[in-house]
């Protein structure tokens, strides 16, 4: 099992926005020097919680400050883009990165978003799906053969001009990695159909931290199924599993640091408010007859969240994959690092010390 992680990221209302990226990029080169695999930042337009709007400009800022450490977008919202420009910026990134990046991609299902890009409610007038679906396989025509024309569905229209090969007019910008970045679907609702096009197309299929572990198996239904029915069997290793992770020298220290820490304050203040507005409270429950003032920071951490010492952590990870099976990567999910110390010391302690006991 690897070690990654997933970051929307989280900061709250009237945080500094400059010093937020600075933040942010400086957990970035900390994981990078500590051995963690993979990072996935977040794309979000009007969250001022989860406030990167680019994910893309932050992982060409991190690229030239880190090493070893893959980057990814978590997730592009493909309906907030055109596909060309999409195509032309993800695989210029691609190059920037030599190939250090991994392309998330996702259907969108950020309220204010979908609002501005006008995938929301009864008033919509994108399907988000079928635009995922669209734009990703214009894209990787694009990339594979750029052919001169017209493109256009309902949503967009644009043309490629005939290559005149003198003056080199043509469509030319293609990625880095052959015949594209690894590309990855993140999923959270019970049996995503999300991961299950991941488990079809052979692609990355990524569990977002929501949900208990006995909706999480669920996932992993979907991810297989799809495989099946692609005639083709799902790689356990390519699958990512986020779970909201603290670690410390005690599980009372740990415990504490997540009931009073900034782990509370991101979901007493944000997502225990934003998800019943979106009707998805449903998510955190592994009683779906649970009443909604049930879901407090005691349940979350009892049963959602991953919080104890190196011993505590490492047995409940491997109750996780004894309940959910083996998966290649687990994903912490990124807070602010407040107090620096003891974030940076859980995330030392989960690549260093656990992931040695349950490998």
């Amino acid at each position: 099992m690897q070690a990654g992680l997933f970051t929307m990221p989280l900061h709250p209302p009237g945080a500094n926005f400059t010093q937020t990226l600075k933040a942010d990029l400086g957990q970035i080169v900390a994981l990078d020097e500590m051995g963690y695999s993979e990072a996935w930042i977040g794309e979000h337009f009007t969250s001022e919680w989860e406030n990167i709007p680019s994910p893309e400009l932050f992982i060409a800022q991190a690229i030239g400050m880190t090493k070893t450490i893959r980057l990814g977008t978590g997730v592009s919202c493909m309906p907030n883009h055109n596909p060309f420009v999409l195509a032309c910026r993800i695989a210029q990134l691609d190059h920037m990165a030599e190939g250090r990046f991994n392309w998330g991609i996702g259907t969108g299902s950020f309220p204010g978003d979908m609002q501005v890009f006008g995938y929301w409610g009864e008033q919509a007038t994108v399907d988000n799906g079928a635009y995922t679906r669209a734009s990703l396989d214009t894209i990787l025509q694009l990339w594979a053969d750029p052919k001169p024309g017209v493109y256009e569905t309902e949503w967009w229209r644009f043309t490629i001009p005939e290559t005149e090969d003198d003056i080199g007019l043509r469509a030319h910008v293609r990625p880095y990695q052959t015949p594209h970045p690894p590309i990855a679907l993140a999923g959270v609702s019970p049996h995503s159909s999300t991961l299950k096009m991941a488990g079809a197309r052979g692609w990355i299929p990524m569990s977002i931290n929501l949900i208990p572990p006995n909706l999480l198996k669920t996932h992993w239904d979907a991810i297989d199924a799809g495989a099946q029915e692609a005639g083709h069997v799902a790689d356990r290793g390519n699958w990512r599993v986020a779970r909201e992770i603290f670690v410390a020298e005690t599980t009372a220290q740990a415990r504490r640091e997540a009931l009073d820490g900034v782990m509370a304050r991101d979901f007493e203040q944000y997502f225990l408010r934003l998800l019943p507005k979106v009707g998805m409270m449903q998510l955190l429950k592994n009683d779906p007859d649970m009443a909604d003032s049930d879901v407090t920071m005691d349940y979350l951490v009892d049963n959602v969240f991953i919080v104890g010492s190196v011993d505590e952590v490492a047995q409940k990870l491997a109750d996780l994959k004894g309940e959910i099976g083996d998966f290649g990567t687990l994903l912490a999910m990124g807070h602010e690092w407040e107090p620096y110390g003891a974030w940076h010391q859980s995330m030392s302690l989960l690549k260093n010390e656990v992931l040695a006991k349950v490998n």
